[in-house]
Parts: structure tokens; sequence; C-alpha cells
């Protein structure tokens, strides 16, 4: 059966996840950013409401995907913080300064996190090298790789998209993400085979998902 998760840039947006059936929830901040790290304190009253699985977003800024020290220091002590809450695993992605995956710094974080799954997000679309890329996230630790296939989204990319289903064989999740709508899901899950599925179900352009939506994604 295929699972379902609603990046929710805000609490409205979550509990509308929740009620609707999403399977899973990435929480995150900054829309206009593509999702930063949550306030510690929102995040603990969704919490006490929600009781799907939260992960929730580590990402200090927009922008690129490599940290300076201090940047990389924050994302240790945001994710020792957020873990005390009780979410259910992490999403976040470092790259070093030649775009490739830093394997240092997420084995850090990994394993800080640990025992919580980690999803590394989509600055594996950045990263080129797709077999190399994947393998790197693999050796990092990492439960899940949310990507649209290294191209700018999930219909452009559904070719590795199946690529990375196979040559990853069970070894990690691929959670398909990025432009992927109730419209397009159906195709893009015959095509790839994946079992996972990611959209903010925004649909008007707005910051809320859109209920209608999130139903529509489940039920496809």
């Amino acid at each position: 059966m295929s699972k379902i998760e609603i990046a929710c840039f805000n609490p409205e947006s979550a509990l509308i996840a929740f009620e609707n059936g999403a399977d899973r929830i990435e929480l995150c901040a900054g829309l206009s950013e593509g999702g930063t790290t949550p306030d510690f304190e929102t995040t603990k009253k969704l919490r006490e409401k929600i009781n799907i699985p939260m992960y929730v977003m580590i990402r200090p800024r927009g922008g690129d995907f490599t940290y300076s020290e201090t940047e990389f220091e924050q994302m240790k002590t945001d994710l020792s913080a957020l873990k005390s809450l009780n979410v259910d695993g992490f999403v976040f992605g470092i790259l070093d300064e030649n775009d490739k995956v830093n394997v240092q710094q997420n084995k850090t974080l990994v394993d800080l996190a640990s025992p919580l799954p980690c999803t590394f997000h989509r600055a594996f679309d950045r990263a080129g090298n797709l077999e190399d890329s994947l393998e790197k996230v693999i050796e990092c630790g990492f439960t899940t790789i949310l990507t649209s296939g290294q191209k700018p989204n999930v219909s452009e990319g559904k070719e590795n998209l199946q690529k990375l289903v196979n040559l990853s064989n069970g070894r990690i999740e691929i959670l398909v993400g990025g432009g992927l709508r109730s419209s397009n899901i159906e195709g893009l899950r015959d095509f790839t085979k994946a079992g996972y599925f990611h959209s903010s179900a925004i649909t008007d352009g707005g910051s809320f998902a859109n209920p209608d939506e999130v139903v529509a994604l489940k039920n496809k």
C-alpha cells in the first residue's frame, strides 16, 4: 500500500494533513525558502495534538546546502532539542563545497538522531552523480531519500526515480516529491514502483494544505 507524507509549513497544515488521512507529516517553517527548522514551541504543541509520525526539518536557512561551522553547530543543537519532544524522525541534507554529499557531517547528525530515522532531503537533487550520491546517503545511515530524480520536478525526473528505486533495492526508501499532486501520483506510482510519496498539498499558491487534495492524494 502506497503512503503519503505531507510537507507542512505551519501548524494549520499539519492539522489538516493529520485530519485528512496523511500517513506522515514533514514539519518545517519557511515556505518561501523551501523549508527550514520549525520553532520548538510550535513543534511541542503539535506533538500533543498529532499521533501520526511527524518528521522535523533541520535546516538553519534557505539557499544552498553547504553550511558554516556555526550553522552546523546550530543544526546539532536544534536536532537535540527537538528530539526531546518525541518526534519520529528528522529531515536534513548537507553538501560539501563541491555539491557532493558531505558524509562526515551528515553521519554526525544521523548518529545524533539515533535511534530515530532520518530523511536526506532534496539537497540530493543538487548533488548530481545519481548512483554515487545514492551510495553515499546510504553510507551515512539515512533511511529515506526525498527526491524528484535530480530534475526540477517528479514528472521530468520519473526515469531517474525509477532507476533510484531499482538501484536502492530495498536498502533505502525513495520518497518521491517535488511537484507531486493528485493529478500525477497514479502515473508516477505505476512507473517508478515507489511506495512513498511527498507533497505539500498546496493547490492555490497559498501557504496551507488543501484538505481535498490530501484526501485525493491518499485515495490515489
